[in-house]
């Protein structure tokens, strides 16, 4: 492959929310056009549709999405048949969530971790950091927490801290207190954090370093590993940064796409990268793992002239893939319990995103179908 980019069966759903205006990519370490700006005036809607489906007993239902509403704050429960049907309020910019066993939900938001019932839909808490990160604010270079994980026994839940101009922090809160901790320096914009599925590690994705910083959770002892499959060239202003990561259950390894071209494999025992082919040719970001270790990735769409539109790759353990195309931008995925549908966001952390979830298929056997859901929904969870 050569280097190409340097900056040099699903029931019927909601009406389809119209394709948004796209504008890919998360280069340099600067503000982002405002959402109010003309990208946003080509979206379907500023505002997401108030929740109008009432789920049959008080209880939330089995299957319910969770999303973060990026743009306002708070995080909407969804019907994946019938659309959305409750938010509860959890703090500024809501970006990545994770769920618990005990249902509980911890959410990074600009202001904090917010803790949500998710049976109840009440917020217990919201957890400040420890870290400064200056105003909350919103968009996608504001402060606060990015990535979150939940360690395996659920006694501490893991955020990546963005503080702006500056690099990163990973701060531990126990879950029991619901107190912070530890906090540990790690790379730039910490777009992702996971866990080694022993609970021995940590790792968070650094965006803007070009690299994951591995924490011994015992030690708190950190190692920088550098995931640069283009290169370095261009530092902040390039578009070729690592985004989200999956750690591959058989061995370990984590898997960081890049581009639609290739899958950075590390091996976090050894630091070593290599380097094995994609197909869907367009930048990447959100990604997760099916119960049987098929790869999902959601392409956001072209940053280069001969890119190709925006997509969900899905990729079989033996490398093999099929990739669907998607209308409009999105940005992070995750997987029913049974493994045969995806559920994919529109909320996209730069402008042109849309106020929806895209609901796909795996077997290929229907078209994907978007649902209205939410208010810029970035992080998603089943419950």
């Amino acid at each position: 492959m050569t280097r190409r980019r340097t900056l040099r069966a699903v029931p019927p759903l909601l009406a389809a929310v119209a394709a948004a205006a796209l504008l890919a990519g998360c280069a340099a370490d600067e503000p982002a056009p405002a959402a109010s700006t003309s990208a946003a005036a080509e979206a379907p809607a500023s505002q997401a549709p108030a929740p109008s489906v009432t789920p049959e007993s008080g209880a939330t239902p089995e299957g319910t999405l969770l999303v973060a509403d990026f743009g306002g704050d708070t995080v909407t429960f969804v019907d994946p048949e019938r659309g959305a049907f409750d938010r509860v309020e959890v703090g500024t910019a809501p970006y990545g969530l994770v769920v618990g066993k005990d249902g509980r939900a911890w959410v990074a938001t600009a202001e904090g971790v917010a803790v949500v019932d998710t049976e109840k839909r009440t917020r217990l808490d919201r957890i400040p950091y420890k870290t400064r990160t200056g105003p909350a604010t919103t968009g996608e270079y504001r402060g606060g927490g990015m990535g979150i994980a939940l360690a395996p026994d659920g006694r501490r839940v893991y955020v990546g801290v963005n503080v702006p101009g500056d690099n990163g922090v990973l701060e531990v809160i126990d879950t029991g207190t619901r107190k912070v901790t530890d906090t540990v320096p790690v790379g730039r914009r910490p777009f992702d954090v996971d866990v080694s599925r022993d609970g021995a590690e940590v790792y968070a994705t650094g965006h803007d370093s070009f690299d994951v910083t591995s924490v011994r959770t015992d030690t708190l002892r950190t190692e920088r590993m550098e995931v640069a499959p283009y290169g370095t060239e261009g530092g902040l202003g390039s578009w070729l940064k690592p985004h989200y990561a999956v750690v591959r259950p058989s061995d370990g390894k984590l898997l960081l796409p890049f581009e639609g071209e290739r899958l950075a494999v590390l091996d976090p025992r050894t630091g070593k990268v290599t380097v094995e082919r994609m197909t869907a040719d367009t930048h990447q970001h959100g990604a997760t793992m099916a119960p049987d270790g098929t790869l999902l990735v959601v392409g956001t769409g072209p940053i280069a002239s001969d890119d190709q539109d925006v997509s969900l790759t899905i990729r079989d353990p033996d490398g093999s893939e099929r990739v669907v195309d998607l209308d409009g931008p999105h940005e992070d995925v995750a997987v029913s319990r049974d493994g045969r549908t995806a559920y994919v966001t529109g909320g996209f952390t730069r402008d042109g995103y849309w106020n929806g979830i895209t609901i796909v298929d795996l077997d290929g056997t229907a078209s994907p179908v978007r649902l209205a859901a939410g208010e810029r929904p970035l992080g998603i969870a089943v419950l």
